[in-house]
């Protein structure tokens, strides 16, 4: 019976999936200037790499990987601090960078494939798994998790991950899709406005996790 996973995991782990994906995080936030800026399949390649990111952490949060948790709250000030040095990066760039695409009217993207974006997902990923807020909060959802559902076997952890993943693609799916039937609306000047502000975004995210890594680390 231990091969027969509890069917009830995978509305739950749908339902996980959408509200991991759903709140406006750094991540979240460089996804949606990725959809404003190149469209659907540039939303989704950012997309793709979060949903990878929430995917390995719920892995190992769901496997209960003691030493890796136990890792992460051991170097925890570290990865705060690399995690956040990277959002500044990100900020910075994507606020002095010109939009690469002109949003305008009759603005034809149907010959743009994923493959085209495929170096966005990497990058999301990275942040992803550098960013303590998902960390902690996928470690949090499965410790609660038994609330509504039981979780016993490997077999039931899978199927969970793989819920939650298809969750989250799902939204990204929906909100990419919605986004590229809108873009048009956005002229380039505007398209630059929401790249400088989501730079500021990430800067700020960045700064946060920075110094809240410097004064847990008892530098200052």
């Amino acid at each position: 019976m231990d091969y027969i996973p509890n069917p009830l995991i995978i509305p739950i782990g749908l339902i996980i999936g959408i509200l991991v994906a759903a709140p406006v995080g750094p991540v979240n936030v460089l996804c949606i200037q990725r959809a404003i800026e190149r469209g659907f399949w540039g939303g989704m390649a950012a997309g793709i790499g979060s949903v990878m990111g929430d995917g390995l952490i719920a892995l190992f949060a769901g496997l209960g990987v003691g030493a890796v948790s136990g890792a992460f709250q051991s170097h925890r000030m570290i990865i705060e601090i690399i995690g956040g040095l990277a959002f500044v990066a990100f900020g910075l760039k994507l606020y002095y960078t010109m939009p690469r695409v002109s949003v305008e009217v009759g603005h034809d993207q149907s010959a743009a494939t994923l493959k085209d974006y495929a170096w966005d997902i990497p990058q999301t990923f990275f942040l992803t798994i550098t960013n303590p807020g998902a960390v902690l909060g996928l470690f949090a959802i499965f410790g609660g998790v038994s609330t509504f559902v039981e979780v016993n076997s490997t077999i039931d952890v899978l199927l969970m991950v793989a819920a939650i993943m298809a969750g989250s693609l799902c939204w990204w799916f929906a909100l990419s899709n919605l986004i590229s039937r809108y873009r048009h609306l956005i002229d380039a000047e505007r398209l630059h406005t929401v790249n400088r502000v989501a730079g500021v975004l990430l800067v700020g995210f960045g700064a946060i996790l920075i110094v809240e890594g410097v004064f847990k680390s008892g530098w200052v």
